[in-house]
């Protein structure tokens, strides 16, 4: 608890959880001898989904090569450890209580957001190992993120981009979305991953026009496709490659790992055998994550149980289309916050599973009731249950035979899965 009560802490210097600006970022980094310039090698990723995807699928290739890696990340689902890796080591309680301990008595009274603390945490803790080559997750958007304080870096990686957080935009579209992703990116080289359409992937091509980058597009530079025998093929101007299946789950993540492999040869220069070895040891948590024992393993039975933190309408886009390729039968347990497309999310998945239970997220003020979550999903006309936790939940669900259980809408809800598991 005594991270908790420090993140309680921290969370009062400023009375807003999200202030999109960049003047208090710089203010604590000029006060902790301005790091962000000390640093070497920075690889910024940015989008609405994928990036945690290309974030570790990239870490994976390059550890393979033997390159160093510090990594941060954004949220995390059982501690905030979980978002700062330094020299491909997690950060332990203690070290992170005494950095982010130390980060405050630098702040004083200034104001500062909790994200703007942890950022300039991670930052000034890289000092520490300054030449490995630091994967920097953008959170909310890009252009007045606290990630955004770098001078240069080696490439910019962008994922999914699509409709998400509209309620701290002026221009409540796609377009506005787009911009505030883009818009202040380096000039360096920029690898876009394949968007929901092509309409999105040309907007994107159209707001970087005036950067000077190296950009590659999906299906454009690079593309990766199944082959008949199981094999996964991935061609980019270097030739082609021959790659066993990644050890994590859904079509959707061969496009996520096929940004970072063209990253991957064109600034790393790194061999296919490190490619092939580093896609079959990504550790990624949370995202069609199949849980294989545990209490709650063992309540589902001999049914498969499967966590995903996807809450937005690409996220669940490309989940549905994960189980649209399962031969099983399949039931959603859905918990979601207020402020998600809780209909345009749900819709995605109309026809192709058998049930929905809802659930409560428990230990969450801003998420949606499971009784209000049913009102809105009325007039979809599906097979929705309630259920008062999320044991009640898969046990319900544990009298079927050799189905899967997905667990959706929410990181937060994965976070509290794994931790009761």
């Amino acid at each position: 608890m005594k991270i908790q009560r420090l993140i309680s802490k921290l969370e009062k210097h400023h009375k807003k959880k999200l202030d999109l600006s960049l003047g208090r970022t710089f203010n604590l980094l000029k006060k902790l001898g301005n790091p962000q310039d000390k640093l070497k090698n920075i690889v910024t990723v940015v989008g609405t989904n994928a990036k945690a995807s290309m974030c570790y699928s990239l870490k994976s290739i390059l550890n393979q090569a033997g390159y160093k890696t510090n990594l941060y990340t954004s949220p995390h689902l059982l501690s905030y450890t979980e978002r700062y890796v330094f020299n491909d080591i997690e950060i332990n309680e203690e070290d992170l209580i005494e950095l982010l301990t130390d980060v405050e008595k630098t702040l004083g009274d200034d104001n500062a957001t909790l994200f703007e603390i942890l950022t300039c945490a991670f930052i000034k803790f890289a000092e520490n190992f300054k030449d490995n080559i630091n994967i920097i997750e953008a959170g909310l958007f890009h252009q007045f993120d606290s990630t955004n304080v770098f001078k240069g870096n080696l490439m910019t990686l962008i994922g999914v981009i699509h409709n998400d957080h509209f309620q701290w935009l002026e221009n409540k579209s796609i377009e506005g979305v787009i911009y505030e992703k883009t818009a202040k990116l380096l000039n360096s080289n920029i690898f876009v991953n394949k968007q929901v359409n092509e309409n999105i992937r040309y907007k994107i091509e159209r707001s970087l026009e005036k950067n000077t980058s190296n950009k590659y597009f999906f299906g454009k530079d690079f593309n990766i496709t199944n082959s008949e025998n199981g094999f996964i093929q991935y061609q980019d101007y270097l030739g082609e490659m021959v790659l066993p299946e990644p050890n994590i789950l859904g079509n959707h993540q061969l496009y996520n790992i096929s940004t970072t492999i063209a990253a991957s040869r064109k600034i790393f220069n790194i061999k296919d055998n490190d490619i092939i070895n580093g896609i079959q040891n990504i550790s990624l948590k949370g995202r069609l994550e199949e849980i294989k024992s545990g209490k709650l393993k063992t309540i589902a039975g001999n049914n498969r149980l499967i966590v995903d933190g996807g809450h937005n309408i690409s996220a669940s886009l490309s989940i549905a289309n994960w189980i649209k390729n399962q031969n099983q039968e399949v039931n959603l347990i859905v918990g979601m916050m207020k402020d998600k497309e809780h209909i345009e999310f749900i819709k995605s998945f109309r026809n192709i599973v058998n049930s929905i239970t809802l659930i409560d997220i428990p230990n969450q003020d801003g998420a949606i009731s499971k009784e209000g979550l049913e009102t809105k999903l009325s007039e979809l006309n599906l097979n929705v249950k309630k259920s008062q936790s999320i044991e009640s939940a898969i046990k319900s669900l544990s009298k079927n035979d050799n189905t899967i259980i997905v667990c959706l809408g929410s990181l937060y809800l994965v976070g509290e899965i794994l931790k009761l598991n």
